[in-house]
């Protein structure tokens, strides 16, 4: 059904596509028995001192630049996303990254229409990560749901299930993917920059967790 997913994908623009498409189109559904995705939760990898220390100056680097609003496109990949990624390993084989196309998000703010983007960056066949991008960082995580399960959809190996985090920068959310005849998926919690401590310590350490689990099922 891969390939019938893709032709299906294609004849609805990704900026259109919403969960009740997903729903309605393909059965998707969300399972919210806490058992579905225990991965983002259990027997995660360790993040070490040098680790955190960085971490810490990833939130450190993000809070200062969110005092000068608005922020320059991009800023969430190269301050935030970035840092993350290259820890985690996913710069290295077996690991390669290529972006999907773009697509378009807009929102009115006080009679201004404020724009932005979802970028969609393929880690491997079985781990994606949408990227909101726009000026307004206030974008919720919700406009980019629909648009990373419609990429998880076409996991060309269905057998296997998928993966994926949506993040603005300052929110991060993560998905899990099964297809079978009714193709269900579930979220974690929301990590949050802006919480006391450091969150990125827990979005590390779950990627690094789903980056040995690919690796070790591929």
């Amino acid at each position: 059904m891969y390939n019938g997913v893709l032709i299906m994908l294609q004849i609805i623009q990704a900026r259109n596509v919403s969960l009740l498409d997903l729903e309605t189109k393909f059965g998707l559904q969300l399972v919210e028995d806490e058992q579905f995705f225990r991965e983002w939760q259990d027997n995660l990898l360790e993040i070490t001192a040098l680790e955190k220390h960085r971490l810490d100056g990833v939130k450190a680097n993000y809070s200062n630049l969110r005092k000068y609003p608005p922020m320059l496109e991009n800023t969430v990949k190269m301050v935030v996303l970035s840092p993350l990624l290259d820890l985690a390993g996913f710069y290295l084989s077996p690991f390669h990254i290529k972006s999907e196309k773009s697509v378009e998000i807009s929102d009115e703010d006080e009679g201004v229409i404020v724009k932005g983007d979802i970028d969609v960056l393929v880690l491997s066949e079985q781990l994606w990560v949408a990227v909101i991008e726009s000026k307004k960082t206030t974008f919720s995580l919700e406009v980019g749901w629909a648009q990373l399960l419609t990429y998880m959809l076409a996991n060309p190996h269905p057998d296997k299930p998928a993966f994926g985090l949506l993040t603005n920068g300052n929110s991060f959310l993560f998905f899990k993917l099964i297809k079978k005849q009714t193709p269900q998926y579930a979220v974690s919690k929301t990590f949050n920059i802006s919480n006391p401590g450091n969150d990125l310590y827990g979005v590390l350490s779950v990627l690094k967790s789903l980056g040995q689990l690919i690796t070790s099922n591929s």
